[in-house]
């Protein structure tokens, strides 16, 4: 099986591990970011009669209609649709908190990720596409600092079932993928680029990486098309769940 794939978020960690493995099995991919000099890497090292660059933010829904109105021949009918693209911003407390980061995630991760979606509906139900959305475990296990981030993941999850329920009858399949640690550059982006934080993060837990989660991806996206994962969480063996916390006079 293969296809046209649009990917979000492809100039890093998921992304771009997804496209390589869509482009690699012979589907054309969309590969959507902020940052061109990445995206024409990508263009370079898989061919362009694979991946098309499409530069916009996604919280440009100007820029998002350029992009599919520009998109070249061979490259109109998408099939997938990942809406991977997201970022979290700052970990302190709520009460602490950079409002200015909570609308960042909030006009990426949920504005952004509903206005594509919209867009491209009409595509994928005239192709009885799919649509794979990364949500993560912080969609259900809250912890310290997490705040908008996981409440912008909680919706990502939520908007997943939400379109499975609209979409049935259509044969547009719906997956809302929830993973745990995996080593991107998730937490670079998220402490303002402290490499020391990422490491500690990281070091000594076997996470996973975006090649891990990108395999998932194509699984799911490859299945036969009488078949639907509502939902998929999954972590390293390393990561389990959080505990409560008391607090005490």
């Amino acid at each position: 099986m293969s296809g046209v794939i649009l990917i979000t978020g492809a100039t890093s960690g998921i992304g771009r591990a997804a496209a390589r493995r869509f482009a690699g099995a012979g589907w054309k991919v969309i590969a959507t970011g902020r940052r061109q000099e990445r995206l024409d890497a990508l263009v370079a090292e898989l061919g362009a009669d694979r991946v098309h660059a499409a530069p916009f933010d996604m919280r440009d829904e100007a820029a998002i209609d350029a992009a599919l109105d520009a998109l070249p021949e061979g490259f109109r009918d998408i099939d997938v649709l990942i809406n991977n693209a997201g970022l979290a911003l700052g970990t302190a407390t709520a009460q602490e908190a950079d409002l200015a980061q909570w609308r960042q995630m909030i006009d990426t991760n949920i504005t952004g990720l509903v206005t594509l979606t919209h867009r491209l509906l009409p595509r994928l139900i005239a192709r009885k596409g799919a649509i794979l959305n990364i949500s993560s475990v912080a969609a259900t296990y809250p912890y310290k600092g997490g705040n908008a981030y996981g409440g912008t993941k909680a919706f990502v999850r939520q908007f997943s079932l939400g379109l499975r329920s609209d979409l049935h009858g259509t044969g547009v399949r719906v997956t809302s993928i929830e993973p745990g640690i995996a080593e991107t550059e998730f937490t670079l982006v998220r402490t303002g680029g402290d490499q020391a934080a990422s490491d500690t993060l990281y070091g000594g837990a076997a996470p996973m990486t975006g090649e891990d989660i990108a395999e998932t991806l194509f699984w799911v996206a490859t299945l036969p098309p009488h078949l639907n994962i509502n939902a998929l969480e999954l972590m390293p063996v390393s990561q389990s769940f959080a505990g409560f916390q008391v607090a005490r006079a």
